[in-house]
């Protein structure tokens, strides 16, 4: 009921504005005809008074100055003054009076104006003229005045204007109102399916308008919007699910071998369990501790920024940990980037585990820098992995095959963990083609670098066994 009170209020204050904009030009129009009208009136009456007092002057040069020259007509009051300027002759009411105006035009010509009010037209207004006229004893005058024009004419021409008035707004009034309901017919179509849309029930779009405009635009963009929300939420259960699988199996293998033992503990070999939960227990701390990172790179949060050696980096990673096969790393001198150092140390030890898992013999390790980049790239000799199934790996809980065979503890996060790392400083980190084995290649954007890239592979410690 509220949504439908807003909907229809907005149609309403819409409508509101349109019919008020037309009110004012309506209006405006009516002033000017009014104006126009009362104008053009004023005029006429005033033609109308000249007429009469030049018939008056005509019959009065001819005729004594007497009160049968007074009859012209109703609603017209007169005066004649003498070459004196004394009222010698009046219409009645204007008895004793004094003269209507004291304007003394031309011999030749006459004047009008417009007086309101005095003790000559109290409380009324009147449209004066001024008209001299010749006799042998000299230059009479005649005032002659008439009621004035009131500011809306006449009901003739106040009328018509009032009720086309009337009809404009309304029309406005009513055409506004249904145009703005047809406009906003499409907007009530959005808000009735997105009021649909639950976090539970992501599947619903809006419709979108056949016209292309800022509403069709508007619906696009939402369901654009509702693509990346059921995107992320199926996401976000995906990787609840497989995380809750992920922990409940060495859970599951922690307590079976705790009940075993609480069955025949005098008989129970204490030593070899401990180890076998201890191993279980690392697994699942490996899973919680990559879970927390996972976590921590969606929400956006890094640490701080410096400007970091990634030569001397790489170099110590490599050779920090004994492996169980041989690494050979060939790595240009001062390579530097802007990065975060436990970020990109976990980045290449993840790389470096994942290379270890799989590799035949030997893990080679390659830093180099090209116009603003630096190229790291770890390869190892073992089977690869068929280009199809290149991105399959970045995927977070996937595991291949042969990954599970070389390693069943592996929580199938070390390699999209680094991707994600890769892209938060600005880089990327993709497998690509080599003659054998699997090759990862991580860009990322450099500072500076010392002399060009080159050397020879260096086995990481000449002294471990088997290198």
């Amino acid at each position: 009921m509220v949504n439908a009170w807003h909907r229809y209020s907005i149609r309403a204050r819409l409508a509101m504005v349109a019919t008020a904009a037309m009110a004012v030009i309506c209006t405006a129009v009516a002033v000017f005809v009014l104006l126009e009208a009362h104008h053009a009136a004023v005029e006429t009456r005033a033609d109308q008074l000249a007429a009469h007092a030049v018939a008056f002057g005509s019959r009065a040069r001819r005729q004594a100055i007497s009160p049968r020259l007074l009859r012209i007509g109703s609603g017209r009051v007169v005066q004649v003054l003498n070459p004196a300027g004394a009222v010698v002759l009046s219409t009645p009411g204007m008895a004793g009076k004094p003269p209507m105006t004291t304007l003394r035009p031309d011999p030749d010509a006459y004047t009008t104006t417009r007086s309101c009010g005095g003790p000559v037209f109290p409380g009324r207004c009147m449209i004066v003229l001024a008209y001299p006229f010749h006799r042998a004893d000299g230059v009479w005058q005649l005032n002659m005045a008439v009621p004035d024009i009131p500011w809306y004419v006449g009901p003739r021409v106040l009328a018509p204007l009032v009720a086309g008035w009337l009809l404009l707004v309304g029309a406005t009034a009513a055409g506004s109102y249904r145009i703005v309901g047809k406009t906003l017919e499409p907007v009530r179509a959005i808000n009735g399916k997105l009021s649909q849309i639950t976090a539970s029930d992501l599947g619903h779009r809006v419709p979108v308008p056949n016209y292309r405009d800022e509403l069709r635009d508007l619906a696009e963009s939402a369901n654009r919007t509702l693509d990346r929300a059921q995107s992320a939420v199926e996401q976000q259960l995906r990787f609840a699910s497989d995380a809750s699988h992920d922990l409940r199996n060495p859970l599951t293998a922690m307590r079976t071998r705790i009940e075993e033992m609480l069955m025949c503990p005098g008989e129970s070999d204490w030593p070899g369990t401990a180890d076998a939960l201890l191993d279980s227990v690392e697994r699942m701390q490996a899973l919680v501790g990559d879970l927390l990172e996972t976590a921590r790179l969606d929400a956006g949060v890094t640490g701080r920024r410096e400007e970091l050696g990634l030569t001397e980096l790489v170099r110590c990673e490599v050779e920090r940990h004994p492996r169980k096969v041989a690494v050979r790393h060939r790595l240009a001198p001062g390579v530097i980037v802007n990065g975060e150092r436990v970020g990109l140390t976990r980045l290449l030890n993840n790389l470096l585990d994942n290379a270890e898992r799989h590799a035949a013999s030997a893990v080679t390790v390659t830093l180099e820098h090209r116009p603003g980049t630096a190229v790291l790239e770890v390869c190892d000799d073992g089977e690869g992995v068929a280009p199809e199934q290149r991105e399959v790996i970045f995927t977070r809980f996937a595991r291949l095959e042969a990954s599970r065979v070389r390693d069943p503890g592996g929580t199938g996060l070390g390699l999209p963990i680094a991707r994600q790392i890769a892209e938060a400083h600005g880089g990327t980190l993709t497998m690509e083609d080599s003659p054998r084995g699997a090759r990862f290649v991580l860009r990322l954007p450099a500072m500076c670098s010392g002399p060009p890239s080159g050397g020879t592979l260096v086995p990481a410690d000449p002294a471990a066994p088997g290198r």
